[in-house]
């Protein structure tokens, strides 16, 4: 029986968002829990989709013993803050020398984390830990699909490995399969790795990385078969577009006992990706040809036409307030429809006080200055004012228990819109049952989401629609500012 030290620091930091992520802001949560630290973080994720949860369950299966250090995790948006980066790791080695000694160290982390003072908040950690716990014990790391990888990650871990879905339906899964991994590597006496890195000379669209479409699903295919080929522990990482930093973008990564075999995996993956550069993107229309193709789409159908806002994605640090798309909807006179999530606690707030069956005059969103966005004025009948109280079914969030008061569903002419104090990414069917909306029984559904919706949704969609209106996550990598 090993003693394992285990920590979560998650952030996925876009460098062109408008609000950076506070100290308060790991400590309330988002779709996670909020801050907890030593004794309480493995109840507080337990039953949850997170990879620190599924190696917590699968270490103690095998009969190793856990030291919980601290689980930190706030919503996507722009740099961590100084003091919340320095006073979440201060934590961190604070509850590792309350442990006492370990066997190994294991970490649950995003990889694209960018903090105010420095550009690789992942690499700097794992430098500060390397530092402390000497070149032998172990440090094996998770990280997300989305990861910016740098070198002193891959130099500073003893292994890596990362999410092989995009949604991410196997958190927990990647999570247990490092345990699974570190089990293996103690018992054979935590032999020395060998590591390849390679870094893809270009940028994917955030939407187009979905495994559930092509290049990506061939591309993470060949990752399980080249691994069990050749034994490597191998990843690709599609990386975080709208991140201004040097390491921004995808890669391939991978630890083993021979150097020749992992250099090996890791060039022949590598190439694979690279040889499929043009076929990383998709068909992207405005809002208004977007709604009319629904309408095209959905005449006749039995089934919702999806149409995903994909540059106001919450999960991706998008405002998760713009109306482009919604408003298009409406001067289409669409019946029917369902949009949401619009963050927006204010209208939330005034639809709960009106009460139901009564109307609204209010400006819903627009409220952060995004280019070609405004609020959308307008007489709102309110339909539903629940607790927001609710846990997700879905392949992403399910487990998740989330508060997403203030929540209100209100009706603009043949739109019902879901409301919410929180800003989340609607990857989940049950954020509109909760007010009373049954999706796959709407003639349209309109979701600020990039990827993580396809797992919950696509399976009762006619047909899916990635729509470019107004937001702050720029489809098109080439449109940002770096």
């Amino acid at each position: 029986m090993a003693r394992i030290a285990v920590a979560s620091f998650r952030h996925e930091t876009n460098t062109f968002a408008p609000h950076p992520a506070a100290m308060a802001d790991f400590e309330t949560g988002y779709s996670w829990p909020g801050l907890v630290r030593g004794e309480g973080m493995p109840p507080a994720v337990k039953g949850f989709n997170l990879a620190v949860a599924g190696f917590i369950r699968r270490a103690e299966a095998m009969g190793h013993a856990i030291a919980p250090l601290v689980f930190a995790s706030a919503s996507p948006s722009a740099a961590v803050t100084e003091d919340a980066y320095e006073s979440i790791v201060a934590i961190i080695f604070e509850e590792l020398a309350a442990a006492g000694p370990v066997d190994a160290l294991y970490l649950a982390l995003h990889g694209a984390m960018v903090a105010e003072h420095l550009e690789d908040g992942e690499g700097e950690l794992l430098a500060r830990l390397r530092q402390k716990l000497g070149p032998k014990l172990p440090i094996v790391v998770t990280l997300d699909y989305h990861a910016n990888m740098s070198q002193a990650a891959v130099e500073h871990a003893t292994a890596i490995t990362g999410y092989r879905s995009y949604p991410h339906a196997d958190m927990a899964e990647t999570g247990a399969r490092m345990a699974q991994w570190l089990d293996r590597h103690l018992a054979a006496g935590a032999p020395r790795q060998a590591r390849a890195f390679r870094q893809t000379p270009f940028l994917i669209p955030l939407f187009a990385g979905c495994t559930m479409r092509a290049p990506a699903d061939a591309i993470v295919a060949a990752v399980a078969e080249i691994e069990a080929e050749t034994g490597v522990l191998l990843t690709f990482a599609g990386g975080f577009p709208a991140a201004d930093i040097a390491d921004c973008g995808p890669s391939v990564y991978g630890y083993g006992a021979d150097p020749a075999a992992v250099d090996a995996a890791v060039a022949r993956l590598a190439e694979m990706v690279e040889a499929r550069e043009r076929d990383w993107g998709g068909d992207v229309l405005g809002p208004e040809a977007a709604v009319a193709r629904a309408v095209r789409l959905a005449d006749g159908a039995c089934r919702p036409v999806v149409l995903a806002d994909i540059q106001d994605n919450p999960g991706a640090g998008g405002t998760g307030d713009t109306t482009g798309l919604i408003r298009a909807m409406a001067d289409a006179g669409l019946m029917r429809a369902a949009a949401g999530l619009v963050f927006d606690p204010h209208v939330a707030t005034v639809a709960i006080r009106a009460g139901e069956g009564a109307e609204i005059s209010v400006a819903l969103g627009g409220k952060h200055a995004v280019e070609g966005d405004r609020p959308l004025a307008g007489t709102f009948k309110v339909i539903a004012t629940p607790d927001g109280q609710m846990t997700g079914s879905g392949p992403l969030y399910k487990g998740a228990r989330m508060d997403l008061s203030p929540m209100a569903r209100i009706r603009l002419g043949g739109i019902d819109i879901v409301v919410v104090g929180k800003r989340v990414q609607a990857a989940d069917q049950e954020f509109f049952r909760h007010v009373g909306i049954e999706p796959a029984g709407m003639k349209f559904v309109a979701v600020k989401s990039s990827a993580h919706f396809r797992g919950h949704f696509q399976p009762i969609a006619e047909a899916v629609i990635d729509v470019a209106a107004p937001g702050p996550m720029a489809v098109d990598p080439a449109a940002l500012p770096f």
